[in-house]
């Protein structure tokens, strides 16, 4: 039996059909007549049960059953356990199988209603499965934001618990700290010399402009050099500075190209000449809406298109007239190669990046990461874990960002790319321990300080629980006896390799002068390796004399604290595994003693079209909305793909049937969905009318998409702020006043995701009008004097520079150097003409209304509000864990006796995994911009008076937390079942659980469908859900009463005894994790009614 969760509609239609189910797998009465068979009808659940003297009975003429036929099973009377039943566990009597565990879902069901008698009739449901309606229980907001308050750090990070005020004093406090924290950065720290790049590159420019020689030869836009010189500035790896001034360059010239077709034809005959208005704002509009739409679309050429259109503003918009010099595109093209390769080359000469310095840190923070998580024993820290999956991320992005350029580096693109694959592997095997355990006593055992130079993993001085003192359990203290010495011995080892691959890794690189392997102090490599292995074999050997012990028994049903000790220690044995695997490749690395070569890219053209560099993504802005859209459209679109991937169940017959069926139905599915996939995607097979109207039907609806409406947005303004330009009577005070830097203000400052807050508007706006003011302060200060200017320049662009090149706040940096420079060598240029004060002013203002413009237009036209999108991106993690939760179920639960799940299908669900792990981390860094729209108090959630409502994000926190929980039990279940078959059936075997396994399954689909859709309509979540606990203590229970009928496969990997106790070890796991998952539902529900609201009775939703 399988249960199908790959249908191909997002839809809720839970039946046999929709579940892989057929009718004919139904079992139904005999007694029941076929016109019957169709009704279907909801049974009334009581919230008292009758007595037994008041039960009507079931075989008493004149009672109409309708859809229900008589029970085979015993009657349900309750889904609480008897008060018998409790006793009996409470003295220690197992369950028939290892799998039932009704401890938890009494606790989920002890405030539930849910008392029901079945007066021993069952319904046939007609293929649909049995929903359970109870009283939910009431929602306490008050006590969630307490408990948050006293535990922030398990709620909310830093920045958003932090303390946020609008006060002056706290304003100057904040800025004072950002103050000390930029001078230890640049003074202790690399960041130091990237500025001091940045600083240079620029600075030079400056210098050359400033001497009147070179500025009369490089004409009135002179400062079009250092302009090149910020935008490409040489604070990066010289791999991305070739890149950036290829770019660069590339993107200046069609910009010169297509304004200088713009004013040839604008001049070409007297009509043309009489409206060069008109056809040059006609260039601009076709040429802006089109670099718009690849500024979103390609961000590989983001660097080509900002220059672009900042070319093109400057041939259509600065000294415009009828009349054409041809020298002004020679004005701008020949400071702007200037400026570039002045960068490149301080690139190439300062303390140059060679770029494998942000991959080789990429890995010593994962290995750090790595060592920090094996302090055991430990609790289970959840920002631990959290940390894990972003250094499993960031490993991702260094490697693709290090074969995306050209690098000089001693390590090889294929090198990086197997060490990550194996680090990540690691990286999920210790996400996967269970970190506080009860095998070690505090001073059990002699530490293994010493023996390898490395400290040891246990922390004796944590505080443990003590084994069981209950001397009569020898099975607990025999397990432990045996395993805790080898464990502890075994985690020292990987530890030790840690460290080594750490320091080696570093060594390869090139970024350990003074490391303990340059100094010799490390023992030898082939040492660390063979104690690792013989760490190992010793914990194997004591692993099996575990196995047949007399005094254990052969399986583990009614011992919990010994399956938990098994599930502690195979994940480290496994961990150890994975770190000998990275241990052989990096010993393999050193023994090529590879020398400084030059990498090309490597990265996959087709890919890197929506990718660059790092340093790219931070001087483009919305750093963490980027990360986020990015994450989420590759996420939608594998989950589309697998929500797409139909599934036909075969009919239950016998083997020999099914097997001659098998390849016929198979071959018949594939080849409908790839003929449907060759229609919609390649055309083929059909007319040229079909395809014809396929294609444009793509291409109208890629138009609706937020890169149109970027592109419709930037032409609007450019096009309204640039007709003063146009105007024969405003022409000469906008050619005068150099009033085009208004447009390219607003070309620089528009983002295609993140508008701005009012912070924002404002720290740009005051770096605008302090660049221009500062300016003219160094002009007026001793009349020009170029000494003078060379000083104002130094002390007020290192900060600004700073800004723009390494902070959070790129673009108030940017707008600030530009200000500054334009005014400061116009004034230059014209000698202080006509005043120093109305240059500066009517330049500044011109970067004010830009700044102004850009972000204003942003609120307005299809704004960017981090709380929505945080609303939705929490919708859609739910949408995705349903359809995990379907594959889980389908590939690796319940399906037929062959169809075992492969190597291929682990691999393609540990890809799935990591993608998701990532987009937690993504939603995370999404939540961290909505503390722009809390103004928090010391009570936390207390708001003042704003402009949009008061925005909780305790809630939404609580409910990413539970949402990743519920991911994590998924992937418990999915590595819990590779041990052993949960239940695989021959083909022609019936399923006795069939209903019950079924309601189990759909009733969670169902729960994470309405939570999914509430939160993305910002609807209230219904009153009434069905109850997930009771579908799973239901079936539960039926297995119980069957004891030993179902059978499971318990032997997969293993052979013999070891295979057994694995299998029967986890199998413990498997279930208690499809128990957790229920109790994390009831945990979405509370978290997404804190958020949306719940449907209360007379009172109208507006659905």
């Amino acid at each position: 039996m399988r249960l199908d969760v790959e249908a191909s509609a997002p839809p809720l239609d839970i039946s046999h059909q929709n579940l892989g189910i057929r009718e004919d797998q139904v079992t139904t009465s005999p007694s029941s007549p076929p016109q019957q068979a169709s009704h279907v009808r909801m049974r009334r659940l009581s919230h008292t049960e009758p007595a037994e003297s008041t039960r009507p009975p079931v075989n008493e003429p004149g009672i109409y059953l309708g859809s229900y036929v008589k029970c085979a099973r015993k009657p349900d009377r309750s889904l609480r356990v008897s008060q018998d039943a409790r006793a009996s566990r409470s003295l220690g009597n197992p369950p028939p199988r290892p799998s039932i565990s009704h401890s938890p879902l009494e606790l989920l069901l002890q405030n539930v209603d849910v008392g029901i008698d079945t007066y021993g009739v069952e319904e046939l449901r007609d293929g649909f499965f049995d929903a359970s309606f109870y009283r939910t229980l009431q929602q306490n907001g008050s006590e969630v934001v307490r408990k948050s308050s006293e535990t922030p750090s398990e709620t909310l990070s830093d920045q958003l618990h932090a303390s946020r005020s609008l006060l002056f004093g706290q304003y100057l406090r904040q800025q004072w700290h950002e103050v000390v924290q930029f001078i230890k950065q640049v003074t202790t720290s690399r960041a130091g010399l990237r500025l001091l790049r940045s600083f240079l590159g620029f600075y030079i420019a400056y210098l050359i402009c400033l001497t009147s020689a070179s500025r009369d030869w490089l004409g009135r836009y002179n400062y079009i050099m250092v302009i090149s010189a910020l935008v490409n500035h040489p604070g990066r790896p010289v791999g991305s500075q070739i890149d950036g001034a290829f770019m660069t360059i590339f993107g200046t010239i069609m910009g010169l190209g297509w304004g200088s077709l713009a004013l040839c034809v604008s001049t070409s005959t007297a009509a043309a000449k009489s409206g060069y208005g008109g056809v040059l704002a006609s260039f601009l509009i076709c040429f802006s809406a089109l670099i718009g739409w690849l500024r979103c679309v390609f961000i590989r050429f983001y660097q080509a298109v900002l220059c672009a259109g900042i070319a093109i503003c400057y041939i259509c918009l600065a000294d415009t007239s009828q009349s054409v010099g041809w020298r002004k595109v020679f004005d701008y093209g020949i400071p702007w190669v200037l400026g570039q390769a002045l960068c490149l080359l301080i690139s190439i000469l300062i303390f140059p990046d060679t770029g494998s310095r942000s991959v080789s840190f990429a890995f010593h923070s994962s290995l750090k990461a790595i060592r920090d998580a094996l302090i055991l024993p430990r609790l289970d820290n959840p920002t631990a874990r959290r940390g894990l999956a972003w250094n499993c991320v960031n490993l991702s992005e260094a490697v693709r960002d290090f074969t995306i350029d050209i690098s000089v580096s001693r390590f090889h693109p294929d090198d990086v790319r197997s060490l990550r694959n194996l680090l990540q592997g690691v990286l999920r095997g210790v996400m996967a321990i269970r970190p506080h355990t009860n095998l070690f006593e505090i001073t059990a055992y002699p530490s293994d300080v010493g023996s390898m130079g490395h400290p040891v993993a246990m922390d004796v001085r944590m505080p443990v629980e003590p084994i069981p003192s209950d001397h009569s359990d020898r099975g607990v203290k025999i397990v432990t006896e045996t395993l805790a010495q080898p464990t502890r011995r075994l985690v020292d080892s990987i530890l030790a390799c840690i460290n080594f691959l750490d320091l080696a890794i570093m060594a390869i690189g090139g970024y350990s002068n003074s490391s303990g392997l340059a100094n010799g102090t490390t023992p030898d490599r082939l040492q660390i390796l063979e104690h690792l292995r013989t760490s190992m074999s010793t914990f194997d050997s004591a692993d099996d004399a575990l196995i047949g012990h007399p005094a254990l028994s052969q399986t583990y049903s009614g011992r919990p604290e010994i399956v938990e000790i098994f599930l502690f220690v195979h994940p480290i044995r496994q961990v150890a595994e994975k770190v000998e695997a990275v241990l052989v490749k990096v010993l393999e690395m050193q023994q090529q003693r590879r020398g400084w070569k030059i990498n090309l890219p490597s990265y996959p053209w087709s890919k890197s079209l929506l990718r660059t560099n790092a340093q790219v993504r931070h001087d483009r802005g919305g750093l963490t909305a980027g990360f986020y859209f990015r994450s989420k459209r590759q996420l939608d679109r594998t989950m589309a793909d697998l929500r797409s991937k139909a599934y036909v169940p075969r009919i239950r017959t016998s083997s020999v049937e099914g097997a001659s069926n098998k390849a016929d139905t198979q071959r018949t599915v594939i080849s409908r969905y790839e003929e449907e996939r060759e229609i919609a995607l390649q055309g083929r097979r059909v007319s040229d009318r079909v395809r014809l109207r396929y294609e444009l039907w793509k291409l109208l609806h890629r138009l609706q998409g937020f890169e149109s409406r970027f592109a419709l947005k930037v032409t609007v303004v450019t096009t309204i702020i640039s007709i003063p330009a146009w105007l024969p009577q405003s022409s000469d005070w906008w050619n005068l006043n150099e009033s085009w830097w208004a447009v390219v203000t607003v070309w620089i400052m528009m983002h295609p995701r993140v508008g701005g807050t009012f912070q924002d508007l404002a720290m740009r706006t005051l770096c605008a009008a302090s660049g221009a003011i500062w300016a003219g302060l160094a002009y007026a200060a001793d009349d020009g004097n170029p000494y003078v200017l060379a000083v104002f320049a130094a002390v007020f662009m290192l900060p600004m520079l700073h800004r723009f090149t390494q902070s959070s706040h790129p673009r108030s940096g940017i707008v600030g150097c530009i200000s500054f420079t334009v005014v400061s060598l116009s004034a230059c240029t014209s000698a202080g003409a006509p005043s120093i004060f109305k240059i500066s002013w009517t330049r500044g203002v011109a970067f004010v209304v830009g700044v102004v413009a850009a972000v204003v237009v942003n609120w307005i036209l299809w704004p960017f509000v981090a709380r929505h999108e945080l609303r939705k991106s929490l919708s859609a993690m739910l949408l995705h864990s349903s359809l995990l939760y379907r594959r889980v179920v389908a590939k690796y639960i319940y399906y037929i006796e062959g169809e075992e799940p492969g190597p291929e299908d682990i691999a393609k669900s540990e890809m799935l995994e990591g993608r998701l792990r990532e987009g937690f981390v993504r939603m995370r860094q999404l939540m961290e911009l909505t503390r722009h729209e809390i103004l928090q108090t010391r009570e936390l959630i207390s708001s003042t008076k704003r402009l949009r409502g008061p925005f909780n994000p305790v809630p939404y926190s609580r409910l990413i937390d539970t949402c990743e929980r519920l991911f994590e039990r998924l992937v418990q279940v999915r590595q819990s079942s590779v041990y052993f078959h949960p239940n695989a059936l021959p083909l022609s075997a019936p399923d006795p659980l069939l209903g019950l396994r079924r309601d189990a399954v759909a009733v969670i689909l169902m729960n994470l469908y309405t939570l999914a859709l509430a939160l993305r309509a910002s609807r209230p979540v219904p009153y009434y859900l069905p109850s997930a606990a009771a579908a799973r203590y239901r079936l539960l229970r039926q297995m119980e009463q069957m004891g030993g009928t179902v059978v499971d496969t318990v032997d997969l990997h293993g052979e013999g005894d070891r295979g057994r106790r694995w299998a029967d070890v986890y199998r413990y796991a498997f279930s208690a994790a499809l128990t957790d998952i229920v109790a994390e539902v009831q945990g979405l529900h509370r978290f997404t009614k804190e958020i949306t609201g719940e449907v209360r009775f007379g009172v109208e939703v507006g659905w």
